[in-house]
């Protein structure tokens, strides 16, 4: 469904746009300079269409780009990749809470819905989830009004040994690593302890509800927790 983004001057995304705006804004929040490449790569697009992509949104006036410099969003932009955002874990949250969709799969359908549903569906989904804060990997949803909180956590890799943490927030989309840590119940709000640490980025030995697994580093730096 097209959005219109300016009443003054009436102007129509299409998926396509919004998907670039919603990249450049969760780049930017992961700290990554935003340039054609890093888009190309998020999307999974040729550096030419990233490139061409990028001039239509800045002739929208929802990015500020010059050749050869990152990528920013104006504040037009911003609202609408805060927006869509929104869609995107608002859809998450309720395809995993109320149709038990498994949550590793749940990014896979919010990605084809968010740019179709209305904003009166929007609202109900929100009441209907009781106005939720975060999906179901602890990633904050932008508010009604475009405001989004930071999710206040470490990595699992950093924790201290032998105290009991709570997972916030699991950073990947990843099917497989999903299901994986799923199985292991590594789920948002579990309680978790690192037992050991193998040195050089190897291996973890954490304990999640009394029974103890293997963990490789890199998935455990995507695990934010927080001391209980």
């Amino acid at each position: 469904m097209p959005k219109i983004i300016s009443v003054d001057n009436e102007k129509t995304l299409t998926p396509a746009h919004e998907d670039y705006l919603k990249a450049i804004y969760l780049l930017r929040a992961k700290g990554v300079e935003v340039n054609n490449s890093a888009l190309a790569q998020q999307l999974e697009v040729s550096p030419a269409s990233a490139t061409n992509m990028v001039k239509k949104l800045a002739d929208l006036d929802l990015v500020e780009y010059e050749p050869y410099q990152s990528v920013t969003l104006t504040e037009t932009g911003e609202r609408v990749a805060l927006e869509v955002l929104r869609h995107h874990r608002l859809l998450e949250l309720y395809l995993h809470q109320k149709l038990n969709l498994p949550w590793d799969k749940v990014h896979a359908e919010a990605e084809k819905l968010e740019h179709v549903i209305s904003e009166t569906l929007e609202d109900a989904i929100a009441s209907a989830l009781d106005n939720p804060t975060v999906d179901p990997h602890g990633d904050p949803i932008p508010s009604k009004d475009g405001t989004i909180e930071k999710v206040a956590g470490a990595p699992l890799s950093q924790a201290k040994l032998n105290q009991p943490y709570r997972l916030v927030q699991v950073l990947m989309q990843d099917q497989e690593r999903l299901s994986y840590l799923g199985s292991l119940g590594l789920y948002p709000n579990a309680t978790v302890m690192l037992l050991k640490s193998a040195p050089f980025s190897g291996p973890l030995l954490i304990d999640v509800g009394g029974e103890h697994h293997a963990l490789a580093h890199d998935m455990a730096e995507l695990l934010l927790v927080t001391p209980l």
